[in-house]
């Protein structure tokens, strides 16, 4: 049986971006969205294409019920879980300075962006250690997908960043945890992606870009996330748990 990959936010962005990749690595895919499912028909039948089965439930990570019920959907589906993609995020609704930023739209993105992976990730560890339990050969991975708003500082979306910051974290404690069931944990950090959520800044980033923003003077694309995430559930890393991949095209790297 082909392993089995669990992707939040799967079906636009960067999360389709990965599923695409994954699928073209032979992987059966449970796609998360909080789309109708009639509104994502064409990425599932697309993904179909490969060869591979790909499933999809609408639920927002950000609530109790809906995490269960995603694990109990892929239980139900494929009886076993190999890689969790934690990729589901927001942005605030509105940009607004860390003078003003409304308790509201702090508690949403958190929720949304780190509460909800962060007990995803408890959910699917335990599965994954029952697994380990009863397969030696079982072998599963984690993958959190960040930002370089991790570190780097953008006052007008705060509460964006502490989120980021704050799944930086997660990586390392649910990797620290983990260690012992050798269920490594990793973090991508995409730099500038051209998605739905970068699209109301293209003007300012295209400038950007243009003036030296990048090492590499272009866009980052969702594949260029897919294919690094594809290389760490490959298995291509298996000493490496808990570190950061950054995928920003040089954008983080301090010079002169």
């Amino acid at each position: 049986m082909n392993r089995v990959a669990l992707i939040t936010g799967g079906t636009r962005g960067i999360g389709l971006g990965i599923a695409k990749c994954l699928s073209m690595e032979g992987f059966e895919l449970i796609l998360n969205g909080i789309r109708a499912e009639s509104e994502v028909e064409h990425v599932t039948s697309a993904l179909r294409k490969e060869g591979i089965r790909v499933y999809y439930i609408q639920g927002n990570t950000g609530i109790e019920h809906d995490r269960n019920e995603i694990i109990h959907f892929t239980r139900e589906k494929f009886g076993r879980l190999d890689i969790l993609v934690n990729n589901a995020g927001i942005a605030p609704r509105e940009r607004k300075d860390i003078l003003e930023t409304t308790l509201d739209s702090f508690e949403e993105v958190l929720n949304v962006n780190l509460t909800g992976p962060y007990f995803l990730t408890q959910l699917a560890a335990n599965w994954m250690i029952a697994q380990g339990k009863r397969d030696i050969n079982f072998r599963g991975i984690i993958v959190n997908i960040s930002s370089i708003s991790a570190t780097v500082a953008s006052v007008n979306r705060g509460e964006y960043c502490i989120s980021k910051a704050g799944m930086s974290m997660v990586t390392k404690l649910f990797a620290a945890r983990l260690g012992e069931y050798n269920i490594p944990v990793y973090e991508v950090r995409p730099g500038v992606v051209d998605t739905d959520m970068t699209a109301g800044a293209k003007e300012k980033y295209d400038r950007l870009i243009g003036e030296g923003l990048c090492v590499q003077k272009r866009w980052g694309k969702p594949e260029d996330v897919g294919r690094a995430v594809a290389s760490l559930v490959r298995g291509d890393f298996p000493y490496s748990t808990g570190q950061v991949i950054m995928v920003d095209g040089g954008l983080t790297i301090s010079r002169l």
